[in-house]
C-alpha cells in the first residue's frame, strides 16, 4: 500500500525527499501496486507541448489493484455501501468479492455488446451501485468511461457523447432524487433525437416498475444483459498513458472541456493523496457526499478508496430529504469515520438550525472534508463546532478536475487547520504564486495567481480531441508552469487561501479582492444564508461590488438591511471592499456540482443578458430569469 505520513515531522521530510528526488519518490508509491510490465522510465514531461508521461512503457490495469488483490486478505470486507434516496428502503453492501464479480459480469456484458479498448462509453445515470459497477467494468476491459451528472439536458448530454465519439450509452429509467423522481431515459432519448450518430447500444438499468418508451433497435435492459455473464474476467493489459476516463467541464465560454486522465499516474495519485488526506486506517467507514459525475466521485468515492482497500459509501438522495437530518443520520447509522461533503450543503444544513445534527450521535467522525470551493468562515466554525464537536480537524481541499486528486489540504492530526486555508501542499505538489507578468511572488503575507511548478502523476494529458485547447488554458499563460486560474494569498506563516478565480477577483480602485473573502464577511451577518460577490463595471472605481443576497426573513426595511451588510464588510475587511449595490434574491444561480454561476452574474449586475450561455444545464435554470427582472433587465 502507498505510504501513509505519521506526524508532522514525517509530513516535512516526505515533502522535502517528494520535491528534492520526485522521480525516486514516485517510484516508490507506484511500486506498491500490481503492475503487468514495470515501467521503464518515470516521467518525461514537457509543459510547452504539454506532453506529460508518468510510468513510461508500464502495463496496468486498474480494477485488478482496486480488486483482485484485496481478495486473498480482505475478499469478505465491505468495498461500496450504499445508502438509498428512500431512508424506509434497505441500504446495500458489497464485499470485495461481490463486487469484483458484479464488474466482471458487467465487462462481460460489454464486450458482449462489442464495446473494445478505446471505445467510449457514456454513463448517465444516478447515484446506484451498478454507475460505481459500470465505471470499474469500463476500465477491466480498456474501455474510457466518461459520467455525465444525470441530470444535465438532452442537448449537454448530446454535446458530450458527441464530443467523445461515444459508442454505448448506459443510464436508468428513472432517477431518485428528493421528493422527486426523474425521467433519465427519456432524457437519453431526447438526446439521441438531436442526432448522437455514434451511438449503437443504450444500456438501461430498471430503477422503477413504470413503464418507459423503448426503442428495440438499440435499447437493452441492464440485467438482461448481465444475467448469465461469467463472474471473471480476464483484465485488459493497459499502457500507463492510455486513457482511463474523459470528464467534462464547463468553460466560461465555448463548449465543455473533456479533460482526460490516463491509467498510471491517476492511480498512483488518488491512492495515495486519499489514504493521506483522510488519515484512512483499516475497518473505518468513509463517505464522500459527491456524486460520481464530479471528478470528487471519480477520485474519491470510486478509485481513491478502492485502491487503498477501503469500504466506500454511495448516498442516491439529498442532505435535505425526507428532512435535515438525513447526513447525520447516516453517520449515525454506519458510524461513519470520515465524512467529505461541500460546502454548498453545509450551509444549506447550517440554516435549517442546531437542532438537527444535535439529534444525532456524530461521535464516530474521526475527519471531516470539504470540497468544490473555498469554505466561507461562519460554514467553517459551524462544521467543527456542531458537526465535528471541535474534535474531528476540518479537510479544507483544494483541487480541480483538471489536477485528478486534492493538491492542497491540512492533513488531519498531523498540519495545524485554520478556517478557509486549504494550507499546505500534499508531497511532489510545489504551488508558486506569480504576479500577472509570470514573476514570482515571494515571501509571506502576499498575493498573486496560484500555479504548480512541477508535474504530478494524476495531472490532465489533453482535452479530448483538442490539445490546443489544453495548451492554451492550462500551460499558455506562464512558461514552465500550469496555471489553475485561480487566485491565493499566502498568510504570515505559509498557509494558502485560494480566494477565487483570477475572474472572481474584483480590482476596485487598485486594490485585489477575491470574491470570497467579501462574501465570507458578508455572511458573517446572522440574516444571510448565502452570497454571491461579483465586479461590475464603475465610473470612478473601475471596478464595483455587487453583492447578491440570500436572506432567511423578509426585510421591511431593504436600506436598513443594506447599511448592516455595508457594515459587517467595512468591519472584517475594510471601507474599500463594501458592496456598491446589494439585490436580495431568493436564490443563486448554480451548476448541478452546487458551483454558484458567478460568469452569469457578473453580465446581470453590468445589465447585459446578452450571451448568457446554455443555462438549461444549471441546478435552478429559473433563478436567472427572476434575478434579471429583479434588476430590470427585460429580454
Amino acid at each position: 500500500m502507498t505510504y501513509q505520513i505519521k506526524d508532522l515531522e514525517d509530513y516535512k521530510r516526505v515533502y522535502k525527499e517528494s520535491i528534492d528526488n520526485p522521480d525516486e519518490f514516485w517510484a516508490d508509491q507506484a511500486s506498491t501496486f500490481k503492475w503487468i510490465k514495470k515501467w521503464e522510465k518515470v516521467k518525461e514531461c514537457d509543459f510547452q507541448g504539454p506532453e506529460i508521461k508518468w510510468f513510461i512503457g508500464g502495463k496496468l490495469n486498474i480494477t485488478e489493484n482496486c480488486l483482485d488483490r484485496h481478495l486473498d486478505e480482505s475478499g469478505d470486507k465491505i468495498a461500496l455501501l450504499w445508502e438509498p434516496n428512500n431512508p424506509d428502503q434497505e441500504h446495500q453492501s458489497y464485499t470485495y468479492r461481490e463486487l469484483f464479480t458484479e464488474v466482471c459480469q458487467c465487462a462481460n456484458a460489454l464486450k458482449a455488446n462489442g464495446i473494445v479498448k478505446g471505445d467510449r462509453v457514456i454513463l448517465y445515470m444516478p447515484m446506484v451501485p451498478e454507475l460505481a459497477i459500470a465505471v470499474l467494468a469500463c476500465a477491466r476491459i480498456g474501455a474510457v468511461h466518461s459520467v455525465v451528472f444525470a441530470g444535465f439536458s438532452a442537448q449537454a448530454l448530446a454535446d458530450r457523447i458527441n464530443d467523445a465519439k461515444a459508442k454505448m450509452v448506459i443510464c436508468s429509467d428513472i432517477n431518485n432524487r428528493g421528493n422527486k423522481t426523474i425521467p433519465v431515459k427519456k432524457v437519453v432519448d431526447d438526446a439521441m433525437e438531436l442526432s448522437c450518430p455514434t451511438i449503437e447500444t443504450v444500456i438501461v438499468y430498471r430503477n422503477s416498475p413504470e413503464e418507459i418508451n423503448w426503442d428495440y433497435r438499440i435499447n437493452k435492459w441492464w440485467h438482461h444483459e448481465l444475467d448469465g455473464q461469467s463472474p471473471t474476467c480476464d483484465p485488459e493489459p493497459m499502457d500507463s498513458e492510455d486513457m482511463l476516463f474523459i470528464l467534462y467541464t464547463s468553460g466560461s465560454t465555448g463548449k465543455p472541456k473533456g479533460v482526460v486522465h490516463t491509467c498510471g499516474g491517476y492511480m498512483v495519485y488518488t491512492s495515495f493523496s486519499f489514504k493521506n488526506v483522510f488519515q484512512y486506517k483499516p475497518g473505518d467507514i468513509y463517505w464522500c457526499t459527491a456524486d460520481i459525475g464530479w471528478i470528487t466521485g471519480h477520485s474519491y468515492i470510486v478509485y481513491g478508496p478502492l485502491l487503498s482497500g477501503a469500504t466506500t459509501m454511495m448516498f442516491e438522495g439529498v442532505p435535505t430529504y425526507p428532512d435535515a437530518g438525513r447526513f447525520w443520520e447516516i453517520c449515525e447509522k454506519h458510524k461513519v469515520n470520515q465524512f467529505y461533503t461541500a460546502p454548498t450543503a453545509i450551509r444549506a444544513l447550517m440554516a435549517k438550525g442546531n437542532d438537527w445534527p444535535a439529534k444525532y450521535d456524530l461521535s464516530s467522525i474521526k475527519v471531516l472534508g470539504t470540497v468544490g470551493e473555498p469554505i466561507n468562515e461562519e460554514a467553517w466554525n459551524w462544521y467543527n463546532e456542531k458537526i465535528g464537536k471541535g474534535k474531528a480537524p476540518i479537510v479544507d481541499t483544494w483541487w480541480q478536475t483538471e489536477t485528478g486528486g486534492i493538491m492542497l489540504t491540512p492533513l488531519p492530526g498531523i498540519t495545524d487547520t485554520k478556517p478557509c486555508y486549504a494550507s499546505y501542499p500534499l508531497p511532489g505538489i510545489v504551488p508558486v504564486l506569480v504576479d500577472s507578468d509570470g514573476n514570482l511572488v515571494e515571501g509571506n503575507d502576499v498575493e498573486g495567481l496560484l500555479c504548480i511548478d512541477q508535474p504530478w502523476p494524476s495531472m490532465i494529458r489533453t482535452t479530448y480531441g483538442d490539445h490546443d485547447r489544453c495548451k492554451q488554458v492550462y500551460f499558455s499563460m506562464f512558461e514552465g508552469k500550469y496555471f489553475t486560474g485561480d487566485g491565493a494569498r499566502r498568510d504570515k506563516d505559509g498557509r494558502i487561501r485560494v480566494i477565487g478565480r483570477v475572474d472572481d477577483v474584483i480590482n476596485v480602485s487598485g486594490h485585489r479582492m477575491g470574491t470570497a473573502e467579501v462574501e465570507n464577511a458578508i455572511n458573517e451577518h446572522p440574516n444571510v444564508i448565502e452570497s454571491a460577490v461579483v465586479g461590475f463595471p464603475h465610473d470612478i472605481k473601475g471596478q464595483g461590488i455587487f453583492a447578491y443576497i440570500i436572506t432567511d426573513q423578509k426585510q421591511k426595511d431593504h436600506s436598513e438591511f443594506y447599511d448592516e451588510i455595508k457594515a459587517v464588510v467595512s468591519k472584517e475587511i475594510g471601507p474599500i471592499a463594501k458592496p456598491d449595490e446589494i439585490m436580495v434574491v431568493s436564490g443563486l444561480p448554480k451548476t448541478r456540482s452546487g458551483k454558484i454561476m458567478r460568469r452569469i452574474l457578473r453580465k446581470i449586475a453590468a445589465n447585459d443578458a446578452s450571451n448568457l450561455g446554455d443555462i438549461s444545464t444549471l441546478l435552478n435554470p429559473e433563478i436567472v430569469e427572476e434575478i434579471k427582472t429583479s434588476k430590470g433587465i427585460i429580454n
